[in-house]
């Protein structure tokens, strides 16, 4: 263990402080100097992706609830946004002009273009194809992906077995790709048999809009498995494919219950009061549409969250739309018949 430090005010500090007691400097001003002129001079340089890490990195040592947190954390909300508006850009923009692809498809014009969509497209899928076979390589992914398979085998048969935890998998990957997209490193995916499964944040997220989207990153990713079921099932017309369609809508919705470590309690970290009274609003229209009976236990959660003390924070209308489709989607499929 590192031996403890002093202040210059002379009080002695643990490894662990990031602030001194009894003065109040911060323990790694200097590194925190030294980060900040290199995420400014990687900025001015376009490197927003450099710049997004160093940010991270000195958001890490500064203490809770301090001014200069809080401006860090303004830095790589900012920076976030440049980067993923960056990688949008790149997918809708066209080809360059000196590129061996403008060359090949300019003869095409309008056709071309659209082939040079389809090709970003294609190089997309592959990517998040690439990213899901990741945690296929990690023994302790794999290990316990096994074991929660035999737990659910032994229960409904293999085929669902397996129809519901490669959901779960792909679940788990959109929180690692959220965080992986933001800079932030993760665990691959641990299931627990008979429960779930989750992802090990190394970091904390920086602002409770950040940690909503990652939280919530999830469920979009679970949910595009049970659209696919649904497509099978109006393929085959196999009421195997509808039963996995609404398991996974009804496992969606539980998880969006605003409480504990599901994901529906970092989306609702997010979100200002009078929001979260919407949320009951909503949850309640979906019910008397549904009837589905895990609605009113999603009620009860959003109403006592509602009534929780919270910071006073702006109204998040993004985390607030979102967390609304995916409650609309999920209530759809857990009442398929």
């Amino acid at each position: 263990m590192p031996a403890p430090r002093a202040c210059d005010c002379g009080t002695e500090l643990a490894p662990s402080l990031l602030a001194c007691p009894a003065c109040g400097a911060l323990v790694h001003r200097d590194r925190l100097t030294e980060l900040a002129r290199d995420a400014a001079s990687a900025s001015a340089g376009g490197d927003h992706v450099r710049a997004l890490a160093l940010w991270r990195e000195a958001f890490a040592i500064l203490p809770d609830g301090t001014t200069q947190r809080i401006a860090v954390a303004k830095q790589i909300t900012a920076c976030a946004a440049v980067v993923e508006s960056g990688a949008l850009a790149e997918a809708k923009k066209g080809p360059p002009p000196s590129s061996f692809w403008a060359k090949l498809l300019a003869p095409l014009g309008t056709a071309g273009l659209l082939i040079w969509k389809l090709k970003v497209i294609l190089v997309a899928l592959l990517m998040k194809g690439k990213l899901l076979l990741i945690g296929l390589t990690k023994i302790g992914t794999i290990v316990t992906m096994l074991a929660s398979f035999g737990v659910y085998w032994a229960a409904w048969g293999w085929t669902y077995a397996a129809a519901i935890v490669g959901s779960i998998y792909v679940h788990e990957m959109g929180h690692v790709a959220a965080l992986r997209r933001r800079g932030l490193p993760a665990s691959a995916p641990l299931f627990i048999p008979g429960v779930g499964a989750f992802v090990r944040m190394h970091e904390h997220a920086a602002t409770p809009r950040e940690d909503a989207e990652i939280g919530l990153a999830g469920p979009w990713w679970g949910l595009t498995t049970a659209l696919l079921a649904l497509a099978v099932y109006a393929w085959s017309h196999s009421p195997f494919w509808l039963a996995v369609a609404r398991t996974i809508g009804w496992i969606t919705l539980f998880n969006l219950i605003p409480i504990w470590q599901l994901d529906g309690s970092r989306g609702f970290h997010a979100l200002a009061r009078m929001q979260r009274w919407l949320m009951v609003a909503v949850i309640a229209v979906a019910w008397a549409l549904t009837r589905e009976g895990l609605l009113v236990l999603l009620a009860l959660a959003a109403g006592w969250r509602a009534f929780e003390k919270q910071p006073d924070r702006p109204r998040d209308w993004r985390v607030f739309a979102g967390y609304c489709a995916l409650l609309a989607i999920a209530s759809a499929l857990a009442v398929q018949r």
